[in-house]
């Protein structure tokens, strides 16, 4: 636990002075690309590995990439600096490889831990195919009680509106039906969201639309 204290420690000093906009600090180690950022840096990674502390919170990462392929980073979504949040550590790895210069794959895994909660790690396999700016992904996971599946469909910007548009679908079963507090039993559910992102003076925009197939009481079970 103390070295993933220092390691968020090391990270937080670096980025101690992030504004409204990402920051990233790129430098060339010889056959190595390292990223240092406040936003998740990894094209395919980043549909899946995202800030989860809210507004409030205190995140940053790194990310090395061999001129390979293949590439290894770290995300902290929340250091828990604050009282009250908890830790958080998401470790992927991964190969990206382009077949031309508007085609290409990428493969890897992602690994969720908790340092300070008793939290079980969980880990979430991903791939997805590059065509031009857009992309197109999903990603699967097995874990203790869950099985989650997310589909997402990044189409960049789009020229003649000066928007980015990007959209996400996810499905949740559950290995043991789940008691709402409605009193039935839910076996799985679906959720999806739709964002549209736009730069306006500076600052990234972000208008963001989101729902699930859960209502009323049923919302007690959602985990997504």
């Amino acid at each position: 636990m103390l070295s993933h204290r220092l390691h968020a420690l090391f990270i937080g000093a670096l980025f101690v002075c992030q504004s409204v906009s990402a920051q990233v600090l790129e430098r060339d180690l010889g056959a190595f690309d390292l990223k240092l950022a406040t936003t998740p840096t990894r094209s395919m990674a980043q549909g899946l590995v995202t800030p989860s502390g809210g507004s409030g919170s205190f995140h940053g990462g790194l990310d090395l990439t061999h001129e390979s392929g293949f590439y290894f980073g770290q995300w902290a979504p929340n250091m828990g600096f604050a009282s009250d949040t908890g830790m958080e550590l998401d470790s992927y790895m991964g190969f990206k490889k382009p077949f031309d210069s508007t085609l290409g794959y990428e493969l890897g895994m992602i690994r969720y831990s908790y340092p300070d909660t008793s939290q079980i790690d969980s880990h979430e396999f991903y791939a997805g195919l590059r065509m031009q700016s857009s992309r197109i992904g999903a990603a699967f996971s097995n874990d203790v009680g869950t099985r989650d599946s997310t589909v997402f469909v990044d189409l960049g910007a789009i020229e003649q509106l000066g928007v980015g548009v990007r959209m996400q679908y996810a499905n949740h079963q559950f290995d043991t039906p789940q008691s709402s507090a409605d009193g039935g039993l839910i076996n799985g559910f679906n959720d999806w969201s739709l964002n549209l992102s736009r730069p306006w003076l500076g600052i990234d925009m972000n208008l963001i639309y989101s729902g699930s197939s859960l209502s009323g009481g049923d919302c007690s079970v959602y985990s997504g």
